[in-house]
C-alpha cells in the first residue's frame, strides 16, 4: 500500500510513481554530477541570509542569496572557489558594482552591491573610468588578467545600487548557459534551518466560462485558518497558496523552495526553484496571481500553468495544474511546501462537487489580443504590435482616442487591466503638428492621473516610435527643458571635498553627466538622484578651484554650470 500526502492510491498510481521516480532518479544523478562542486564562504564570519533563491519579487525571482553583513558595509569579500575574473560591473542601479569569477567547475560567482573592489581590480576599472569619463562601465578583462584563489579577497562588501541596506548578493550562473543556478546547496552547510514554510492564504481559481466557485465566477481568497470551511465548485477550477520560509537566527522571511499540489493523492502541480534563465525572470508573473499582486500587493503562486507560460520550474500534466470538478463528491487538495533543508508542512482542505450553472464567459472590451500569434492593434495615427509569446494567456484590450487636433497627438488608451506583458512591443504614435522643429525633443509619455513617465522614442517620417512593457494611456511629448542641478554643501568644498549635486529632469530622465576640476575629468557617481565625487584625493585641499558640470536629459538639453571653490 502507498501513501501521497497521507491518502491511499490504487495501483495504477503506484506505477505511474514508481516510473516517474525511475525517471527522476536518472535526471537526479545528472544533477548531482553536475553539483560536484564545491565552495567555501564567501565571508570569515558566520552567514545569515536576508534572501534566498527563488524569492518572490515584482517582475524577477530573486537570483541568489542575499547574505547579511552585520549591519555595516567594508567586510572582506573572499572568492568562493579558483577562478579568474570574467567580469566587472558598474552600474547606477541593479548590482550598483559587482564582481564575476569564473571557476572551472562549470560555475560563475557573481558579486553584488560592493563598495569597492579589491586595489589591483579597483586601479583597473578607474583607468577605464577616467580613460572613457563615464561611471558606468561593464568591463571583460582577459581570463589572464586577474587570476584568483578560493579565499583571496576580491571586494568589500557595500550597499550600492538598487540595495535597501548593507549586504552582499552572491549568485552562481552556469557558464556553459547563463542560467542562475540556486546557491544554496553549496552553501546550507554555513547555515542553519529547522523551521518549516508556512502559508497564510488560499485561491480557488473558476476558470472563466469553464467554472464557477460557490456558485460564482469570482475567485474566492481563503485565510488557511479558515479551510475548514465548506467548498463547492463545478467545472475547472485552479488553486493558489501564498506562503513563507524562515530560517534560524533570523526574523527574516523568503521564498519557499518546493510547492507540491495533490487532488485526490494525485500530483496535478509542483515548483521547485532550482535554476531560472535570464528570459524566464519576468514569468513570474504567469506564475503569481498578477491582478492580486497589483491590487493588494499579495503574492499568491498560481499552481496553475498558463498556457503561454514557459517557466521550466513549473511541473504539470496534459491539463497544466486544472482541475475538473465533474463529480458530486469531496474532491481532497492537499498542499506540501518544503524548503532547501527538508523542512516540509503540509495544509489541506475539501472541495465538495455540486453541479451549478456556469455563466458563458462575454468579454467585455472592444478588441482581444492572443497569446499564441502576433496581434497588432491600428488606431487613426497609432499602431500597437504584440509579438507572439509577450502574453501568458488571452487577453481583453480596452482602446480609445481622446484629444483634439491642436494637440501634438491623440491620447492613446490601451488598457489591458492587470494582465502583465512578458517584454517590449513596438508602439507608434503619430506626430500632428510640430511645434518645435527639432525632432530630438519629442518623445511617447504614458500617463496615469497626475502620473507621467517617458517611454523614449525616436522621430520617424511622422511618427515617434517606441517599446513600451506595459500598457496605459499615451501621447506624444516634447521635451526642450534642460536637467536641473544644485550643489550641495558648496562651502565646504574646498576643506573636505566632499562636492556633491542634486541634479534631476522632470520629464525624459537624466542621460549623461560630467565634471570637470580646473579642465580635468574628475569622476563622480549618480546615487539616488545625488552625483556623488569618488575621488576626492585628487582635488588639491586648500586652494582655489574652477569646476564644471554638465548634465543632459534624454532629449539631448544640457544644462552647463561653474563654479569656483
Amino acid at each position: 500500500m502507498m501513501y501521497i500526502c497521507g491518502e491511499k492510491t490504487d495501483i495504477n498510481m503506484i506505477r505511474n510513481t514508481l516510473l516517474a521516480l525511475a525517471l527522476g532518479t536518472a535526471l537526479c544523478g545528472q544533477a548531482q554530477e553536475s553539483m560536484k562542486a564545491e565552495f567555501c564562504s564567501p565571508f570569515d564570519f558566520p552567514l545569515l541570509l536576508s534572501a534566498n533563491f527563488g524569492e518572490l519579487r515584482p517582475n524577477h525571482f530573486h537570483n541568489g542569496l542575499d547574505i547579511k553583513t552585520q549591519g555595516v558595509t567594508g567586510k572582506p569579500i573572499h572568492a568562493v572557489a579558483d577562478g579568474y575574473v570574467s567580469r566587472i560591473m558598474v552600474l547606477h542601479g541593479g548590482y550598483g558594482q559587482a564582481i564575476f569569477v569564473t571557476h572551472p567547475n562549470g560555475y560563475t560567482s557573481v558579486y553584488g552591491h560592493v563598495v569597492s573592489f579589491a586595489p589591483e581590480i579597483q586601479k583597473y576599472v578607474r583607468a577605464y573610468q577616467y580613460e572613457h569619463e563615464t561611471f558606468v562601465c561593464n568591463l571583460y578583462p582577459e581570463p589572464d588578467k586577474f587570476p584568483v584563489k578560493a579565499g583571496d579577497i576580491i571586494a568589500l562588501s557595500g550597499n550600492e545600487g538598487a540595495s535597501a541596506g548593507p549586504h552582499l548578493h552572491l549568485e552562481l550562473r552556469r557558464n556553459d548557459n547563463g542560467d542562475y543556478v540556486d546557491p544554496m546547496p553549496f552553501f546550507s552547510h554555513y547555515l542553519k534551518d529547522t523551521r518549516s514554510p508556512v502559508a497564510s492564504i488560499v485561491g480557488l481559481y473558476p476558470v472563466a466560462g469553464k467554472g464557477v466557485i460557490n456558485g460564482s465566477s469570482r475567485k474566492k481568497l481563503v485565510n488557511v485558518g479558515a479551510l475548514k470551511q465548506q467548498f463547492t465548485a463545478w467545472g475547472q477550477i485552479y488553486t493558489g497558496i501564498s506562503a513563507k520560509d524562515y530560517m534560524d537566527g533570523t526574523s527574516n522571511f523568503y521564498g519557499v523552495h518546493s510547492v507540491t499540489l495533490y487532488v485526490d493523492s494525485v500530483k496535478v502541480f509542483n515548483s521547485t526553484t532550482d535554476e531560472v534563465s535570464a528570459d524566464e525572470n519576468r514569468m513570474i508573473n504567469g506564475f503569481t496571481d498578477y491582478d492580486e499582486l497589483m491590487r493588494t500587493r499579495r503574492l499568491i503562486m498560481r499552481s496553475y500553468k498558463l498556457p503561454g507560460n514557459r517557466l521550466r520550474l513549473i511541473e504539470t500534466g496534459s491539463d497544466r495544474g486544472l482541475v475538473t470538478i465533474d463529480e458530486e463528491r469531496d474532491y481532497h487538495f492537499c498542499y506540501v511546501l518544503e524548503d532547501n533543508f527538508g523542512n516540509k508542512r503540509k495544509y489541506r482542505f475539501t472541495v465538495r462537487g455540486k453541479k451549478q450553472e456556469i455563466p458563458p464567459y462575454v468579454p467585455e472590451a472592444n478588441k482581444m489580443l492572443y497569446w499564441n500569434k502576433t496581434n497588432v492593434i491600428q488606431e487613426p495615427g497609432m499602431e500597437l504590435v504584440v509579438p507572439k509569446g509577450m502574453l501568458y494567456d488571452d487577453a481583453e484590450l480596452r482602446t480609445r482616442v481622446i484629444g483634439d487636433s491642436n494637440s501634438i497627438s491623440f491620447d492613446y488608451v490601451l488598457d489591458i487591466g492587470r494582465t502583465p506583458l512578458h517584454s517590449f512591443c513596438d508602439l507608434s504614435i503619430g506626430v500632428r503638428h510640430l511645434p518645435v522643429a527639432d525632432t530630438t525633443k519629442y518623445y511617447i509619455v504614458q500617463k496615469a492621473g497626475k502620473w507621467r513617465s517617458s517611454m523614449g522614442g525616436t522621430y520617424q517620417n511622422g511618427w515617434i516610435k517606441t517599446k513600451v512593457r506595459t500598457l496605459g494611456t499615451f501621447a506624444v511629448g516634447v521635451d526642450t527643458i534642460p536637467p536641473q542641478v544644485t550643489p550641495l554643501g558648496q562651502g565646504s568644498w574646498r576643506v573636505n571635498r566632499n562636492i556633491r549635486f542634486k541634479i534631476s529632469d522632470a520629464q525624459t530622465g537624466i542621460r549623461d553627466y560630467k565634471v570637470y576640476v580646473d579642465g580635468n575629468f574628475v569622476l563622480f557617481g549618480l546615487k539616488k538622484g545625488i552625483l556623488i565625487i569618488q575621488d576626492p584625493e585628487r582635488i588639491k585641499k586648500g586652494v582655489s578651484h574652477k569646476l564644471e558640470v554638465i548634465v543632459t536629459d534624454n532629449c539631448g538639453n544640457e544644462t552647463r554650470k561653474q563654479y569656483k571653490f
